[in-house]
């Protein structure tokens, strides 16, 4: 495997802003930060006009390619990823989303001083009162019927993303972590989060990031759909797509970073079907089987490495490259040749093993016809990762986890 591969400090960006524009709207793990994004399509769009990230999460790459006038497609299996990403790409009007902010904070004034017009009802979710105080789930309670009663969807939704990410902290969760860990007995006697305040924090925040990206001149628009790309993808036509920018997952959820844990609470208040399932349906994770062998010889070795140390961890690795591998193999159909593949991986330890996704994904493109362009690797200063993990899955075994990335960029023909 022949590859150009360097280290480039100066796609570190240790002080760049990369809450700029809607790029502000949620906290979610593992983000690719803008300026990655943006750099990379403004290095290889050519003469794009589709741009396509088939792991949306929130968005980032959607956002970065509508402000340089690029349609974009996105797609994740996580419900509240994929609200976030609408939301950030969807013009909304200002003046009919501030009447709806002015009717919102004369709603809670209403709360506040004890004279609310509506009959609350808090929601049953599942262990609703191991996560939540009773008090606190009152007011999300009574902010989320006010949510309901806006008619206007983009309207609606703004307000759902500032509401999930409220939900998330004003809960017992401990909010450094991705997985659903609850806080101890004395941190929760001391916790006692503004909720109303929070909601309103978030809205803030959010409005004026909508205002810098409304200001911006562009025609370009998203699309959002929920398709597994390990499965097939029907709604793009084999190579319309110029340009995939796109961050993957590092590996399984119940290893690496939990989506569906950190997003469970937010899509059960919001009424998503299956919450709690999330995880099951990303890659590898399903239940797996035999270790596999791949048209990749590192890979191999990698698992027969992983293997002699615990066969089932290299099972479950096994199973998720397995599901990446068909992944890419129906995101490089949607490519047109001579179009480009940017992924943006890490390359995790398991078993103390690092296992070389960037040279894995380099091979899965080739073998369908891509070419290798560079890999170029960076440090991770501004990435919201866990610093540490456990990549025994033993409890109380850690290791550190990941400080670099690298950025895998193939084309096609």
């Amino acid at each position: 495997m022949t590859t150009k591969k360097y280290f480039d400090a100066t796609w570190n960006f240790i002080r760049a802003n990369t809450k700029n524009y809607t790029h502000c709207y949620h906290a979610y793990p593992a983000m690719m930060i803008p300026q990655i994004a943006e750099r990379l399509i403004t290095k290889y769009k050519q003469q794009a006009t589709l741009l396509f990230d088939p792991y949306c999460g929130t968005g980032t790459s959607l956002v970065e390619a509508n402000l340089q006038n690029i349609n974009a497609i996105g797609t994740d299996l996580n419900p509240l990823a994929r609200l976030i990403s609408e939301t950030k790409t969807t013009r909304i009007n200002l003046q009919v989303l501030d009447l709806y902010l002015k009717e919102f904070n004369n709603y809670l004034f209403s709360f506040m001083f004890g004279v609310p017009n509506v009959n609350i009802i808090v929601p049953k979710i599942t262990n609703m009162d191991y996560w939540f105080e009773p008090s606190v789930q009152e007011k999300l309670a009574f902010i989320k019927h006010f949510i309901e009663s806006i008619a206007e969807k983009s309207v609606q939704n703004f307000f759902k993303v500032a509401f999930s990410e409220t939900v998330r902290e004003s809960s017992w969760t401990r909010n450094g972590e991705f997985k659903m860990f609850r806080m101890t007995a004395e941190s929760m006697a001391k916790f006692k989060p503004d909720v109303f305040g929070l909601m309103q924090s978030k809205l803030a925040r959010n409005h004026q990031g909508l205002k810098l990206w409304l200001a911006r001149e562009f025609q370009a628009q998203t699309q959002l759909f929920s398709f597994n790309t390990v499965e097939k993808i029907e709604q793009l036509e084999a190579e319309s797509v110029d340009l995939v920018v796109t961050s993957p997952p590092y590996g399984d959820s119940r290893t690496t970073v939990a989506y569906g844990q950190f997003s469970r609470l937010a899509n059960q208040w919001l009424d998503i079907d299956e919450a709690m399932q999330i995880d099951n349906r990303l890659m590898g994770g399903a239940r797996p089987g035999e270790v596999s062998q791949f048209d990749c010889n590192i890979l191999n070795q990698i698992l027969a490495q992983v293997a002699e140390k615990e066969v089932k961890r290299a099972q479950e690795v096994s199973a998720f490259y397995v599901d990446y591998e068909k992944s890419i193999t129906n995101v490089a159909a949607t490519i047109k040749p001579g179009g480009h593949a940017c992924y943006v991986v890490g390359n995790r330890k398991v078993k103390g093993v690092t296992l070389p996704t960037d040279e894995i994904t380099q091979a899965f493109f080739e073998v369908q016809g891509f070419t290798h362009v560079e890999t170029i690797i960076r440090d991770i200063p501004n990435k919201r990762m866990p610093s540490r993990n456990s990549p025994s899955n033993v409890t109380g075994e850690q290791d550190n986890t990941m400080c670099n990335e690298f950025i895998v960029v193939m084309r096609k023909g």
